[in-house]
């Protein structure tokens, strides 16, 4: 139990927590405690905090926020959130969402609650969606809510005991259930579309992975292989062409922007682990080598 305001504030900065400022003077019988890790990409904290009203305004808002997605897991006490122009009341067993790079009010009791930032490309979500879902009272007594709710704190009350592999593909198994969760909340997408979308984040994501292949995406995606095809079947390219297409771009961005590298560099960086194979791939797809490309780079109009 901490009981220094000071220490306090210390055990959040070094949990890297969105930043948030008390805004009353804080009582002498403060009392709060913080447990966090992480699971993969995943962050994770249980916190139990003394009532009060706390904010974030522009001036606090943190860059390295704004690729993230906040879920609040209330277990105990009550809590108001204002964001976006909405207020959640939320009460033991609720949830909601949270842009961490955004301006948000909080008034809660004595709380005991669960937070866990995912990053937004992993879920499909762009800053639209993120807006649309922000401030919103999801009920966490049934479904998704209530699965995500016992996996959280199970993962918190465990998070030291996680093998690195078994923490990576927790983290991306609690990623799916948040993706599950709030594409829910954003009917415009089909489940097919919502996969779709979230398997095409992770591509992304892990493009320097020499071994990202169709059978490593469909295992990090818990279905198989034959499924994973299924899925980009109506699409224009394959998951293998899709991961080409990808990579290949990244490589042609960096020949221009970091001179420093050299080709072969540019492509390990990327996840191409045969040079020769690298430029007669970059030479069909483009109609140059890399090294034309580099010294003639394209001109923009």
């Amino acid at each position: 139990m901490i009981t220094d305001v000071e220490e306090w504030t210390q055990h959040l900065s070094a949990a890297d927590l969105p930043p948030m400022l008390a805004r009353d003077a804080v009582t002498e019988d403060f009392r709060a405690r913080v447990v966090t890790g992480r699971l993969g990409a995943v962050r994770l904290a249980e916190l139990a905090t003394p009532g009060g009203e706390c904010f974030r305004d522009e001036e606090r808002v943190r860059e390295a926020d704004q690729g993230l997605c906040q879920i609040y897991l209330t277990r105990r006490g009550r809590t108001r959130l204002q964001q976006a122009g909405r207020v959640a009341e939320l009460g033991a067993g609720d949830l909601a969402v949270v842009d961490p790079a955004a301006p948000l009010e909080v008034v809660t009791t004595d709380t005991r609650y669960l937070t866990l930032l995912v990053p937004r490309h992993l879920l499909g979500l762009d800053s639209e969606d993120l807006s649309r879902l922000s401030g919103h009272r999801i009920d966490g007594s049934a479904g998704s809510g209530a699965l995500l709710t016992a996996l959280v704190r199970t993962a918190v009350r465990s998070i030291g005991t996680f093998a690195e592999e078994e923490a990576n593909r927790s983290g991306t198994a609690l990623t799916e259930l948040v993706s599950a969760l709030l594409s829910s909340r954003l009917p415009r997408l089909s489940p097919d579309e919502a996969l779709r979308g979230r398997i095409r984040a992770y591509i992304k994501a892990n493009l320097s992975a020499p071994g990202l292949d169709p059978r490593s995406v469909a295992a990090a995606h818990h279905i198989s292989v034959r499924r994973l095809h299924q899925l980009f079947r109506p699409e224009p390219l394959t998951v293998a062409a899709l991961i080409r297409h990808n990579r290949l771009e990244r490589c042609r961005t960096d020949l221009t922007g970091c001179r420093h590298l050299s080709v072969a560099a540019v492509a390990a960086r990327w996840g191409f682990t045969d040079g020769a194979h690298f430029s007669r791939l970059f030479r069909a797809t483009y109609g140059c080598t890399p090294t034309e490309h580099r010294q003639n780079p394209p001109t923009m109009h």
